[in-house]
C-alpha cells in the first residue's frame, strides 16, 4: 500500500486582506484533509535563490536598500494568521515569496505539488477596478497559467443587478 500524504493547498495572503480568504481556506482544508501553506508575496523584492520547501532568499529591487538579509514572512500578518487559526485544527505553514504575485504563487504550487491555489478577489469599487485595469487580476492570471484549480474567494461581491465599476460609463 502506498503512503498517502495530505494534499497541500496554497493560500495567497496580503496585509489588510479580509479574513474571509483564510477562513474559507480552513473550510477547504477540513473538507479535503489538506495542509494549508499561506504565501505572502513581497513585490518589492526579487528571488536570489529558492529553497527545497519553496521558500526564497530575496533582495530588494530598491538599490538604496542594501540589506542582504531576507525580509521573511511579514510578522504582523503571521501574528494575525496565528490568531485566526488558533484552535481550528488545521495544519499550516507560511512562505515568504518575492516578485510578481501570480508567478510566485504558481511556482510555489508547482514546487510543492499543491492540489489548488486559493486567492481573494479584489474588493469592488473604483480603486479595485483601476488596480485590476493597470496590474491585472492575480486570480485571472493564475487561472490562465495553471493546470491546477484556482479558487477565488469573493471579498465584496456586487449584487447581480448592479454594474461592475469598469462597466460604468
Amino acid at each position: 500500500m502506498t503512503e498517502r500524504h495530505p494534499a497541500t493547498v496554497i493560500v495567497g495572503v496580503a496585509l489588510g486582506q479580509p479574513d474571509a480568504v483564510v477562513l474559507q481556506a480552513v473550510v477547504f482544508a477540513s473538507h479535503f484533509a489538506a495542509e494549508l501553506v499561506f504565501a505572502w508575496v513581497d513585490s518589492g523584492r526579487y528571488m536570489v535563490s529558492e529553497h527545497q520547501d519553496g521558500s526564497m532568499s530575496t533582495l530588494s529591487f530598491d538599490p538604496d536598500i542594501t540589506d542582504l538579509g531576507d525580509e521573511g514572512f511579514h510578522p504582523g500578518l503571521l501574528a494575525h494568521l496565528e490568531t485566526l487559526l488558533e484552535g481550528r485544527g488545521v495544519t499550516w505553514s507560511t512562505r515568504a515569496l518575492a516578485g510578481d504575485p501570480a508567478l510566485a504563487l504558481g511556482h510555489l504550487a508547482e514546487t510543492l505539488g499543491a492540489a489548488m491555489i486559493i486567492v481573494g478577489t479584489r474588493e469592488s469599487g473604483i480603486r479595485g477596478g483601476l488596480q485590476a485595469f493597470f496590474t491585472g487580476s492575480i486570480a485571472v492570471r493564475l487561472a490562465h497559467r495553471q493546470h491546477r484549480p484556482v479558487v477565488m474567494i469573493p471579498l465584496a461581491p456586487i449584487p447581480i443587478d448592479e454594474r461592475l465599476p469598469w462597466e460604468l460609463g
